[in-house]
């Protein structure tokens, strides 16, 4: 039986996978940061590679080569770097002396992060009607990773902040990983629209931030994670009423 003839693939198209394979070694390399004590190289590490997973399917569709085997890749780098990495970084930074209950909070993140993923993913090839695309149920794996990482930002922009007991810290762990799993609905940027007169306005503020987060990295990641974990509450309360 003659097999089809194969069609070959433009260089470019494989971007936006070259671009997830890329974000899933920065985090492994936060890994390896983290065991080697490099904490702060660690958070950049980590930081690039939510970058890169925010483009990545947006190159995907810009150039038309959305695929099976990049959303596959895309769902094991999220788990990879926000499931894996970023509860690692906090064990290795802070649960050394409180191993085996800090490591039962690494273990309820990550398979708390692999739960949210496992759904996001058998909503969107269901043909049932899932979440609106307006917001996410649960908090998205790349923001959990963020959140649970809030006390290290914490400690690298105020070198006078005391750290969380260890139970405190487990507990937050927990909590955050739980809240990827909940049912709470919280807000999804790509379908926001911007009128016209104000696109000018959104695109300095984008640049603001550019230069916030690149004079004053860690206190520019502590205010937006505290912003995000307003916004989430704000957005709850408002759903209840």
């Amino acid at each position: 039986m003659a097999q089809p003839p194969r069609r070959d693939v433009a260089l470019l198209q494989l971007l936006p996978n070259a671009l997830t394979i890329t974000a899933i070694g920065a985090g492994l390399s936060a890994i390896r940061a983290a065991v080697e004590q490099d904490f702060k190289t660690a958070a950049l590490l980590i930081l690039f590679a939510a970058l890169l997973d925010g483009i990545d399917g947006r190159v995907a569709r810009m150039l038309g080569s959305h695929s099976k085997v990049g959303a596959e890749l895309d769902s094991l780098a999220d788990f990879v770097n926000f499931g894996v990495a970023a509860p690692l970084m906090l064990y290795f930074w802070a649960l050394q002396d409180y191993r085996k209950i800090g490591w039962i909070a690494v273990l309820v993140f990550a398979v708390c992060c692999v739960l949210r993923l496992a759904r996001f993913n058998v909503d969107a090839k269901s043909d049932m009607p899932g979440p609106k695309a307006d917001h996410f149920v649960g908090v998205p794996s790349p923001a959990g990773a963020m959140l649970v990482l809030l006390p290290m930002f914490t400690s690298f922009a105020f070198a006078d902040a005391s750290l969380l007991p260890d139970p405190i810290l487990c507990l937050y762990m927990t909590g955050i990983g739980l809240l990827m799993i909940s049912g709470i609905k919280t807000s999804s940027f790509k379908s926001a629209r911007i009128a016209p007169g104000y696109v000018r306005y959104v695109l300095l503020g984008v640049v603001v931030l550019i230069a916030a987060v690149l004079t004053y990295p860690w206190i520019t990641l502590v205010a937006l994670c505290v912003a995000y974990i307003v916004a989430v509450v704000w957005s709850a309360l408002r759903r209840k009423s």
